[in-house]
């Protein structure tokens, strides 16, 4: 079995608790307005483009599909501006046994491994598989997921995770459309089943104002969620909107400032949170 990797962060301190290896699956199936990553959304189609516009030569067409020579690469980033498509012809597939030889070279300065993505749920047989071999090393496993995958229907894959980092893009179903283009209902329904079952290790929202109400849906998004935390304590993560890395039509939208992000912690604190931290 072979997954489409992205790429891998060798030593991660954002991507779950303690030093981890963080690897990124290609693919997602939503379109959050302020993705820091839209390289990651789709598969290479090989068009082309990015062969053409490579300074160092990296890029070349063999067989009909574009080649990455990683050895010429100088992390420009050109190729990923350049694509039509939201993707990247860095990604390559891999089996879980060459991801695992790569996080076998942090050992033992990692506490475990975080995949993410794009959403890596989209690919829920490799991470299991994945997961396998990282728990035969002792290693922590998480999963960084957007929760529109059902996680009921993947009880092996949750039984070699340590837990769920789950975003909540937003608590209103209409707000979530609005910056996601999809409906909430099952992610909410996914932070319930984690919850229920102690699987909910954090949850993320990216604050936008531009966006929606951040008051409003923090306010809604923590009593729902106080119940569940009082079954299995878990971290929240306010993280700050900023422009790095969206797309172009996305990158003047306002970004919070630290006294609206200090209100927000607050107002969850208040609630009986505990583990709260703003980025």
């Amino acid at each position: 079995m072979q997954g489409i990797v992205t790429k891998i962060i060798p030593f991660s301190s954002v991507d779950g608790p303690g030093n981890r290896t963080a690897i990124f699956l290609q693919g997602c199936n939503i379109n959050c307005k302020y993705c820091h990553n839209p390289e990651t959304r789709k598969q290479c189609i090989n068009c082309g483009v990015c062969v053409e516009h490579c300074p160092e030569k990296a890029l070349s067409f063999e067989e009909g599909k574009v080649s990455f020579d990683a050895s010429k690469c100088i992390s420009c980033d050109t190729c990923i501006k350049v694509c039509p498509n939201d993707s990247t012809p860095k990604s390559k597939y891999m089996t879980a046994e060459e991801v695992m030889s790569v996080v076998k070279k942090q050992i033992p300065f990692i506490r475990g491994i975080t995949v993410s993505g794009g959403e890596c749920m989209l690919q829920p047989d490799f991470i299991k598989e994945l997961f396998i071999l990282a728990k035969k090393e002792n290693l922590g496993t998480l999963i960084d997921s957007n929760g529109t995958i059902d996680f009921r229907e993947y009880p092996e894959l949750l039984a070699v995770s340590d837990g769920v980092m789950l975003d909540i893009k937003a608590f209103f179903n209409e707000d979530h459309r609005n910056v996601t283009g999809a409906d909430n209902y099952k992610i909410l329904e996914n932070a319930q089943y984690l919850g229920e079952n102690s699987k909910l290790c954090e949850v993320r929202a990216v604050i936008a104002p531009d966006l929606y109400d951040p008051i409003k849906n923090l306010k809604a998004m923590g009593e729902f969620l106080i119940p569940l935390y009082r079954i299995n304590p878990f971290r929240i993560k306010i993280i700050a909107y900023r422009p790095m890395g969206v797309r172009k039509e996305y990158s003047s939208m306002r970004v919070p400032t630290k006294e609206e992000l200090e209100k927000l912690k607050n107002i969850l604190s208040d609630m009986g949170f505990e583990e709260i931290i703003i980025i």
